[in-house]
């Protein structure tokens, strides 16, 4: 059968937490989740950690609440930009597997090889045939590196237009995150239609049995890092076979 269409500004944006039980169950899953940080050290897996969105869809502070109780030597965050001009000379998977993380180990993607299928794709940085061959590309990736034993982890945190807008207006407004914002930003806003089309895309071709994306409403902040942390301690438990 069929998978039906993940259709993101359809979302049930309505879920949220009150300061006490986010403080209460964020305390919970951390703790949960270093537990299986420390089971994994001794095991030939490692664990990568997808995390896609629109700008201002909280990924940032979703990645901050996963890695705060974590032992930081065995755990690497990468924030994926432009690439290099010596980057530009290779394939576009090159830039990403000397940062795959060792056995025993995390990595965490802030933007990723999605790239490709997303913002490469609507802002036409490459042709319409290498973003189509990508999903096969990033398919037999994936597939090679569960088939070796990592644990592959897709998250997708989104927001509203109006929510986008109303964050976008305080980092403008804060001196301490003006420089979240850019013009860049306000630009890729400009195409909402054509970016939530091309997630869409991207979860009917590339969410398969042994990487799945995790489509997570993220409005509400405290709800959807909550999320986030308790949806990796519970995909490590069930991976480790705890």
């Amino acid at each position: 059968m069929a998978k039906e269409r993940i259709k993101l500004d359809d979302l049930d944006q309505s879920s949220s937490l009150e300061q006490d039980d986010y403080k209460k169950q964020l305390k919970k899953y951390q703790l949960e989740l270093l537990n299986m940080q420390l089971l994994l050290r001794e095991q030939k897996k490692n664990v990568v950690i997808v995390m896609e969105g629109p700008d201002a869809a909280g990924k940032g502070g979703a990645i901050k609440r996963v890695v705060e109780r974590l032992d930081p030597r065995l755990c690497r965050v990468y924030s994926i930009v432009k690439p290099t001009p010596e980057e530009y000379q290779h394939h576009y998977m090159w830039r990403f597997w000397n940062k795959l993380p060792p056995y025993g180990q995390i990595a965490i993607f802030d933007r990723s090889w999605y790239g490709r299928v997303l913002v490469e794709r609507v802002e036409k940085f490459c042709s319409d045939a290498e973003w189509k061959r990508a999903y096969g590309e990033i398919n037999e990736l994936e597939r090679q590196l569960t088939d070796d034993g990592s644990i592959v982890i897709k998250f997708y945190l989104h927001i509203t237009k109006d929510e986008q807008l109303d964050r976008f207006k305080r980092r403008e407004a804060d001196p301490y995150k003006h420089w979240k914002i850019s013009d860049e930003d306000w630009r890729n806003r400009r195409h909402w239609s054509d970016h939530n089309a091309a997630a869409e895309d991207m979860f009917e071709k590339t969410s398969t049995p042994n990487a799945p994306w995790i489509v997570i409403p993220a409005n509400y902040k405290w709800y959807a890092r909550v999320k986030v942390v308790k949806s990796v301690a519970e995909t490590l438990k069930a991976s480790l076979k705890l």
